[in-house]
C-alpha cells in the first residue's frame, strides 16, 4: 500500500512536510543576510499572529543560538523557543522548535543562486502535532492550511524587501505535501 506524499509514520507521530521554493532578483547572500537578522522574523510574519520577538538584545545567528517568541494561534497565546541547530552562511540553516505547539518542528532555510542575479529561497518544513488522532484532524481543518497561507504572506514580504524589482515568484513548489 503507497503513502501518500509528505507524510512519514515515526511511531505514533505522524510526519508532515511542507517545502516552498521562491526565485528572487536579488543577490543569495543579500538574501541570507536578511535572514541572518532574526528580527526580520517579524516583518515577515503575518500581522494576524501578533508575532512578537521577547529575546532581548543583539541576537547572534550561530549554531546553537536560542530565539523566543510569543504569537498568537486562532486568538491563543502562545510561546515558542528556536534553537538554530545548524549554521551554514551562504547556504542554509536549519531552525527547531524546543518549545511550542508543535510535537516537532525542523525548519530548511536553503538559499542557492540562480544566475548572476537571482537566488532561489527554500523552505522545507518537517512538523508533527501532539495530542494523537485529534492532532490530525486539527492539521486536516485548519493547521495545514495557516501554514499555507503563512508561508504565502511570507513569500510577499521577502519578495517585497529583497527584490529589486517586482518579485519573480515562479517556483512557488506545489509540494507542500500534506
Amino acid at each position: 500500500m503507497g503513502r501518500r506524499p509528505g507524510r512519514v509514520r515515526m511511531g505514533r507521530r505522524r510526519i508532515q512536510r511542507l517545502e516552498r521554493t521562491q526565485r528572487l532578483r536579488a543577490p543569495a547572500e543579500r538574501a541570507f543576510e536578511f535572514y541572518a537578522e532574526a528580527r526580520n522574523l517579524e516583518a515577515i510574519t503575518p500581522p494576524w499572529l501578533g508575532f512578537r520577538m521577547i529575546t532581548q538584545g543583539t541576537i547572534e545567528m550561530r549554531a546553537g543560538a536560542l530565539i523566543d517568541y510569543r504569537l498568537k494561534l486562532h486568538g491563543v497565546p502562545v510561546r515558542w523557543r528556536t534553537r538554530i541547530e545548524v549554521w551554514e552562511p551562504p547556504l542554509r540553516f536549519i531552525d527547531v522548535q524546543l518549545r511550542g505547539p508543535y510535537s516537532l518542528w525542523e525548519h530548511t532555510h536553503t538559499f542557492e543562486r540562480d544566475g548572476d542575479d537571482a537566488v532561489l529561497i527554500t523552505d522545507r518544513v518537517r512538523y508533527a502535532l501532539p495530542l494523537g488522532p485529534l492532532g490530525g484532524i486539527a492539521h486536516s481543518i485548519f493547521v495545514r492550511r495557516d501554514l499555507e497561507r503563512i508561508f504565502n504572506y511570507r513569500a510577499m514580504a521577502v519578495a517585497a524587501r529583497l527584490g529589486p524589482t517586482a518579485p519573480d515568484l515562479a517556483v512557488d513548489n506545489p509540494r507542500s505535501m500534506h
